[in-house]
C-alpha cells in the first residue's frame, strides 16, 4: 500500500466511546457538527500522487455515526443505487463494532473501499438524508464506508480461499472494470465458477486506468480485488472478448452465461480545426499513459507531452483528474475550459474545491471552436468563444449559446479534451443477433439487464454511455440476480 502523510487510523478502547454509546436525544444528535475529513496541504500534494483525503479517526468515525437518527423509512437507503443497508452499518460504527459494518457493506457492496472515496454521496444517499429537511448538512455515509472498508482492510487476517468446486456452473465476464467486479463477486458468492476476461495488462478498468492514485490509490483496488479472488473469481488479463476471443468460443468451452462489462473507452472529440496537432489528445489517452502506462514515473518509459500551459476541456470528474494530473506533471498553469457555468459543472463539489486549492484555473462560459499550431506541427494556442446561458436542455440544464464576436485567444501547449466517451464497439459488432442502440451501447432491459441475446446480459457504461461507479456496480448485482434465478429455473 502506498505511503502517505496521512495519520493513520488507531481506534483505541478509551471512555469516549462509552459515553457515545449511550442514549443521547435526537436533539443532542443533530447539535453534532458533521465530521471535517483532513487533506494534504495543496502546495505538498501537487508533487506527488499520495491520495489527498486522509480519512476520518476512530473518535471522528463513531461522533459522526452518532448524529443518525434512526429514521424508521430511511430514504439514504432507496438513494443508494446498490441499496446498502446505510443505518445497519452506520449503527455498528456507532457502538465500536467496525468489522460488523464492513460485513454489512459487503451484503450488498463488493467495493466499499473503493466507493467510499470515488462516488457521488451528495448526489445519492445524502442527498436524501432527513438533516437536509433541516437544513444541516447530512450524515457523512460516504465518509463512514470509507471509515468500515479500511479498517477491515487494517485488521483483517488474510482471508481464506475458496476451493473451486468443479462441478459449479461456469459463468464469463467481459471487463474487470466496477460493473464486472461487482457482478463477478455476486456470481462467486452465488456458487458460480466466474471468470474475468481484462483486455488489458491489469485488472480493475476505468479504476485503475481512469482514477489517479491521489483519488483512489491502487492499493486500495488491488485488495479489494485479492478478495474476489479469494472468492474463487479468476481473472485472465490481455485477453480481449469479441477479437482474442468469440463469444461462440466461450460458449463452446462450457460457459454458461457471459456479462459484458467492456465499458466505454471510445473518447469523443468536438470536430474542430486543429484537433489533430501534437499535444490535443484525449483524457482516456492521457489518464491512462499516467495512471495504468507509469508516465512521468521512475523506471517506466511511457511518453507523454508535459505542457506548461495546459487546457483542459470539459467540467466532469474526468476533466478535474485531467487537470490535477497536469498540476502533478509540472504544468505551471492548469486551466478548465467549460461551456457552461461552475453551478452547471457535473464534477463533485469535492472535486472542484480540491482542483481550485491546487491552482487550477477556472474559464467558465467558454467553449473551444479552433486550435493553433506552431511550424512544427505542436499546438501553440486555442481560440475560445464566449458563451452565455439560454434555455434549459432536455437534461435541464441552461443550455450554452455563443456571444456573437466575442473570441478570445489563450496560449497552450497542452490540450486535454474530456467532452465524454463513447461505448467500446468491440462487442457490440462482433455478437450476431445483439440489439444495439443508436449510441453504439447494448440494448438491456433495465430490471435484468439482459440483452437480446440468451444468456448474454451487459451493464455499467457499455448499455449506459457513461456512469459512475456506483451505478455500475448496481448493474452488475441487478445483472446477477436475474441470471442466477434464469439459470436455476431452467429458462435458458
Amino acid at each position: 500500500m502506498q505511503q502517505n502523510n496521512c495519520q493513520p487510523l488507531a481506534p483505541r478502547e478509551d471512555a469516549w466511546r462509552e459515553e457515545l454509546r449511550k442514549s443521547m436525544t435526537a436533539k443532542e444528535r443533530t447539535a453534532i457538527l458533521r465530521a471535517v475529513m483532513s487533506q494534504l496541504p495543496p502546495d505538498y500534494r501537487v508533487t506527488n500522487n499520495e491520495e489527498v483525503n486522509c480519512g476520518l479517526s476512530a473518535e471522528q468515525a463513531v461522533l459522526e455515526a452518532t448524529r443518525c437518527l434512526d429514521c424508521p423509512d430511511p430514504q439514504c437507503v432507496t438513494g443508494c443505487p446498490v441499496n446498502i443497508d446505510i443505518p445497519g452499518f452506520i449503527k455498528n460504527i456507532q457502538r465500536g463494532d467496525f468489522a460488523m459494518a464492513a460485513a454489512v457493506l459487503r451484503q450488498t457492496s463488493a467495493l466499499p473501499a473503493v466507493c467510499g472515496r470515488v462516488c457521488p454521496q451528495e448526489k445519492q444517499c445524502e442527498s436524501r438524508c432527513i438533516y437536509g429537511k433541516m437544513k444541516k448538512q447530512p450524515v457523512a455515509i460516504g465518509y463512514l464506508e470509507r471509515f468500515a472498508a479500511d479498517e477491515e482492510m487494517r485488521v483483517a487476517a488474510p482471508v481464506k480461499p475458496v476451493p473451486p468446486d468443479p462441478d459449479a456452473v461456469r459463468i464469463a465476464v467481459a471487463g474487470s472494470g466496477p460493473a464486472g467486479l461487482s457482478f463477478a463477486g455476486e456470481m462467486a458468492r452465488r456458487g458460480y465458477a466466474v471468470t474475468v476476461y481484462e483486455a488489458l495488462h491489469e485488472i480493475g478498468g476505468v479504476l485503475i486506468y481512469g482514477i489517479p492514485e491521489f483519488r483512489l490509490p491502487n492499493s486500495i483496488v488491488e485488495a479489494e480485488i485479492r478478495k474476489l479472488e479469494a472468492l474463487g473469481v479468476k481473472f485472465i488479463k490481455d485477453c480481449i472478448v469479441g477479437k482474442t476471443i468469440s463469444y461462440e468460443d466461450l460458449r463452446q468451452m462450457g460457459f454458461s452465461g457471459l456479462f459484458v462489462a467492456s465499458g466505454a473507452g471510445l473518447p469523443r472529440f468536438m470536430g474542430i480545426p486543429g484537433e489533430n496537432l501534437i499535444g490535443v489528445m484525449s483524457s482516456n489517452e492521457y489518464l491512462t499513459r499516467v495512471n495504468l502506462m507509469g508516465a512521468g514515473r521512475e523506471g517506466y518509459d511511457t511518453p507523454v507531452t508535459r505542457g506548461r500551459k495546459a487546457i483542459i476541456v470539459g467540467g466532469g470528474n474526468t476533466a478535474m483528474d485531467s487537470v490535477r494530473t497536469a498540476r502533478r506533471m509540472g504544468a505551471e498553469k492548469a486551466v478548465i475550459v467549460y461551456r457552461r457555468s461552475e453551478a452547471e459543472m457535473p464534477a463533485r463539489i469535492e472535486e472542484v474545491a480540491h482542483a481550485k486549492e491546487e491552482g487550477v484555473e477556472f474559464m467558465t462560459l467558454h467553449n473551444p471552436v479552433e486550435y493553433l499550431g506552431d511550424d512544427k506541427g505542436h499546438v501553440r494556442a486555442v481560440r475560445l468563444q464566449r458563451m452565455e446561458l439560454g434555455e434549459p436542455d432536455e437534461s435541464g440544464r441552461r443550455s450554452p449559446v455563443p456571444v456573437p464576436g466575442d473570441i478570445v485567444e489563450v496560449e497552450t501547449d497542452l490540450v486535454i479534451v474530456s467532452v465524454g466517451v463513447s461505448p467500446n464497439p468491440l462487442i457490440p459488432h462482433a455478437i450476431e443477433g445483439l440489439e444495439v442502440g443508436r449510441r453504439g451501447t447494448i440494448e438491456v432491459d433495465s430490471e435484468t439487464m439482459e440483452s437480446s441475446v440468451p444468456d448474454l446480459f451487459a451493464g455499467g457504461d457499455i448499455v449506459r454511455g457513461g456512469a459512475t461507479v456506483i451505478l455500475a456496480m448496481g448493474d452488475g448485482r441487478r445483472a446477477a440476480a436475474a441470471m442466477d434465478s434464469k439459470l436455476k429455473s431452467g429458462n435458458r
